[in-house]
């Protein structure tokens, strides 16, 4: 059975799917790229600007910080590097308010999957449900075992081609779900570890009454 016959096996139920799998494979493929991104440069851009920082080099860390401004990291360092002479409180503020706003890009699209997860086993079966009742709605009972058993026997399998559509369009999109917000967990774990590296340095630095901020524009 080619997969056109059994798309139309599958009955109505397909087409959400189908929807469902092509939404899923696009999503799945934009959040790939997103956390290749911050995966392949963030580390070597915080080590670069927090140097810099370290050697009082304060422009040359922003400059730094602007070149990488589609960096969540480097969002969340420009908000409290660019606070003109903020206390160690204040500087702290930011980096923890800019940080909470950069959860929404960092989680983007989970409530998608997991409405695809969810809704994907419940048309399979849905699918599944209705060609049974075709199935046996075409059932003559006094024709048992008959010429139209086999019809029958052949419309339940193919029913059951709606609910392992599903099940593969959930578990696919599972897989990359998951592994989404494992990368989302261990980058919340390095944006509270960086930032409070970046936090340290700016309170020794103000403590000791140098200049720890950005230059007035």
């Amino acid at each position: 059975m080619g997969i056109s016959e059994l798309f139309v096996a599958g009955g109505i139920v397909m087409w959400p799917l189908l929807g469902f799998s092509v939404l899923a494979v696009g999503l799945i493929i934009e959040r790939v790229r997103f956390w290749y991104r911050v995966n392949s440069r963030q580390s070597r851009v915080v080590r670069e600007v927090l140097n810099l920082y370290r050697l009082n080099n304060i422009v040359g860390a922003l400059e730094k910080l602007h070149k990488n401004a589609d960096l969540p990291i480097a969002r969340i360092f420009l908000a409290a590097l660019e606070l003109e002479e903020p206390t160690p409180e204040e500087f702290r503020l930011a980096l923890e308010s800019e940080a909470q706003a950069e959860i929404p890009i960092l989680k983007r699209f989970n409530t998608i999957f997991e409405t695809i997860i969810s809704l994907s086993p419940l048309l399979g079966l849905l699918g599944t449900v209705l060609g049974l009742i075709t199935s046996f709605a075409s059932l003559n009972l006094g024709d048992v075992g008959g010429s139209k058993t086999a019809g029958i026997t052949g419309g339940i399998s193919e029913a059951l081609v709606s609910t392992a559509t599903g099940l593969i369009v959930a578990i696919f999109t599972l897989l990359f779900a998951n592994s989404f917000r494992g990368l989302y967990q261990r980058q919340i774990a390095l944006i509270q570890e960086y930032g409070g590296e970046l936090e340290l340095l700016y309170r020794r630095r103000y403590e000791r009454g140098e200049k720890a901020y950005a230059p007035s524009r």
